[in-house]
């Protein structure tokens, strides 16, 4: 009878899952789970951080819809790797994180990275378990990946004893589930949907702002239809960023605030009133709100709204689009924005066009919009340099924006990167890098090196965690406002150099678009140095608004 072990039938139960690659860095407790690699055929990615390894996995859930996917060792392998779950789960993005672990007759005896990793990561996964019988592996991976889809989705943890993984048993003895999740979109209401196009319909000064859940629904052709038809002031924030067309007349980016503040109905649709929405508060006290959303929980949540539809967003939108009959083609509310949006680019246009030394984030942000191409994806990795590229660096079209999210994770440029080659080799990736955020992945460009990943990377150095800064000197002024928060103006394109990837250093704006050709000619994994202005501030980093 043909014997199994642990680690191979993970792996095949990877691969007939539609898994080709994951993202890992070796450890003693996981290499039976390589060899089953290596038998079906699986990429394996190897990184210099596991926190590299779990934001990796996220990203390659985001760009291609298929779980991402990291194993790490026991011990510090799991809590290296604790940021990206962490990242993944405020994201709701679902992914598996695969732990070693020490034998069970070790367990509680201080074995070798022995941990609680279950409890570790319990409060933020969908489902975190140890498995301890070799036969179940199949079955509690499928198990661990069909809650990872649940509801919200979000990342679910498998802790597997080195044992476990070693044991062979007998091929007959082992069950590989053949369904692992249903494929079925959820509704909404029928009748919530009419209430809400009725809302809708009527409002004088309507307003949309659509997140994250539109991309990871794949709903971009559906709100692309719903606006056109609708002709309602839409704003994108976080993974939906591209959903709509440049050229969609009803696509706003600045006047977003402005918007939020006057309108009479707004529709928020799969994305949360958090920070980012000042907890509900950015949108018009007496506005009438509606809500679609994944999750049930979230409808109402930190907002009094007058509907909650709760539902996958491009069925949602289907809906909408079908029951929803005014067109606000023109009109007073549409043209008032839109004057806001010229007015607001023309007081930016001064900073995008600067021949300022130091270089003005702002005129960077604007060289590299020009110089993408139309699928490039582009990967924030940073803080105010991100904040305020964010308004210039619009991508064309979907699934091409990767930031950190909500929980302001720093160090995901390198990680994203990664697996944005590895998932789409042929196709352009940029990433904008704080010089604060390169430092704390930056080393994997030795992952990008090895791999022949040739990515375009652009560190803004302002020689400072400048976010912090500002509010640190504005409360305690210079002396103590630069207190710990101050870096070097370090040549970091030499650091990737030295790895034997292409850098360059950048001190004058009409260095920036030369420099990012010759970094794309180079076929190379590259790094542009480029030297900004430490004393410039996004307006929302002078108003501290992440904090209110």
């Amino acid at each position: 009878m043909a014997k199994i072990t642990g680690g191979q039938l993970a792996a095949r139960t990877l691969k007939q899952i539609g898994v080709t690659t994951v993202f890992t860095l070796s450890g003693g407790h996981i290499i039976d789970i390589y060899n089953g690699f290596v038998d079906e055929g699986i990429r394996i990615i190897d990184v210099r951080h596991e926190q590299t390894a779990a934001h990796a996995a996220e990203a390659w859930t985001r760009l291609t819809g298929s779980p991402g996917v990291a194993v790490v060792t026991a011990g510090p392998g799991v809590t290296d790797a604790i940021t990206g779950i962490a990242n993944a789960f405020r994201n709701q993005v679902p992914m598996l994180v695969i732990g070693g672990q020490a034998p069970r007759k070790q367990l509680l005896k201080g074995g070798l990275q022995e941990l609680d990793h279950v409890a570790l990561t319990k409060p933020i996964t969908k489902l975190s378990i140890s498995i301890s019988d070799t036969e179940r592996i199949p079955e509690l991976i499928a198990t661990a990946l069909r809650e990872a889809y649940n509801g919200r989705p979000g990342p679910s943890f498998i802790e597997i004893p080195i044992d476990v993984l070693d044991n062979a048993v007998d091929l007959d003895t082992v069950t590989f589930p053949s369904y692992i999740r249903s494929q079925g979109r959820k509704y909404g209401d029928p009748a919530l949907i009419k209430e809400a196009a009725e809302l809708l319909e009527k409002a004088e000064r309507p307003a949309i702002i659509a997140g994250t859940q539109v991309w990871y629904c794949r709903a971009d052709d559906e709100i692309s239809t719903f606006v056109d038809k609708a002709c309602i002031p839409t704003y994108l924030n976080g993974a939906a960023r591209g959903c709509l067309s440049g050229d969609c007349p009803s696509f706003m980016v600045r006047s977003r605030r402005h918007a939020l503040s006057k309108a009479d109905v707004v529709m928020v649709i799969g994305t949360p009133f958090d920070f980012r929405l000042a907890y509900g508060n950015r949108i018009a006290k007496d506005a009438k709100v509606i809500q679609v959303d994944l999750d049930y929980g979230e409808l109402g949540h930190n907002r009094e709204i007058a509907i909650g539809i709760e539902g996958d967003i491009k069925a949602v939108l289907t809906q909408l689009t079908e029951v929803f009959t005014t067109s606000r083609r023109g009109g007073g509310w549409l043209d008032e924005l839109c004057q806001l949006e010229k007015k607001l680019l023309d007081k930016d246009r001064p900073y995008l066009e600067s021949d300022a030394v130091p270089i003005h984030p702002l005129r960077l942000a604007s060289e590299i919009k020009a110089f993408m191409r139309e699928d490039t994806i582009f990967i924030a990795d940073g803080g105010d340099v991100v904040t305020m590229s964010a308004s210039v660096v619009t991508p064309c079209i979907p699934g091409r924006w990767l930031d950190p999210g909500p929980l302001g994770t720093l160090g995901v440029g390198t990680p994203f990167a990664i697996a944005a080659k590895a998932a789409m080799p042929d196709t352009e990736v940029i990433v904008l890098f704080g010089d604060g955020a390169f430092g704390l992945t930056g080393f994997d460009y030795d992952t990008l090196i090895r791999f022949n990943m040739p990515v375009i990377g652009i560190v803004a150095n302002n020689a400072a965690w400048n976010q912090v800064r500002y509010g640190q000197m504005e409360r305690y002024g210079r002396a103590r406002g630069e207190v710990a928060n101050v870096l070097s103006p370090l040549r970091y394109d030499r650091v990737v150099e030295a790895m034997g990837g292409y850098g360059e250093n950048v001190t004058e704006p009409a260095q920036i678009r030369p420099a990012l050709e010759r970094a794309r000619q180079s076929g190379k994994p590259s790094l542009i140095n480029v030297m900004v202005d430490p004393n410039v501030f996004s307006s929302g980093t002078m108003t501290q608004s992440m904090f209110k």
